[in-house]
């Protein structure tokens, strides 16, 4: 008789089907942060990380639009260019300079020198 008798094998635990998934999340999260790693050093953007740096960039999107972001320090302030001409009294300080490779220099006037008079309106 216990020739037939059969004994089922001990029953194994299961194994949760989603235990891979915090996996997933870990690594997901270390990849991440080696990417922004990576795009900081790549870029040399290391000033906008750093609290008592001060920066300056030019923004223009696919419509032509220009906005400068400033920063300073903790503070960052960002501001749109419009095509509107601003008028006031002023001070000239000195001439810009748009070369042919697209690089723009700022040559500031010498102390002594007189500004032109405005352009008429």
């Amino acid at each position: 008789m216990a020739k037939f008798l059969r004994v089922p094998p001990p029953d194994e635990p299961d194994e949760d089907p989603l235990a891979g998934i915090a996996n997933l999340f870990d690594v997901s999260v270390v990849f991440i942060v080696g990417l922004m790693i990576s795009l900081f050093s790549v870029y040399r953007m290391r000033d906008l990380v750093d609290p008592t740096s001060e920066v300056t960039m030019v923004k223009t999107n696919a419509q032509g639009e220009s906005e400068v972001i400033v920063k300073k320090g903790t503070q960052i302030d960002a501001y749109r260019v419009t095509s509107q001409q601003a008028a006031g009294d002023g001070q000239r300080l000195g001439t810009a300079y748009r070369l042919a490779n697209g690089q723009i220099i700022y040559v500031p006037d010498s102390p002594g020198a007189t500004a032109p008079p405005p352009p008429p309106q």
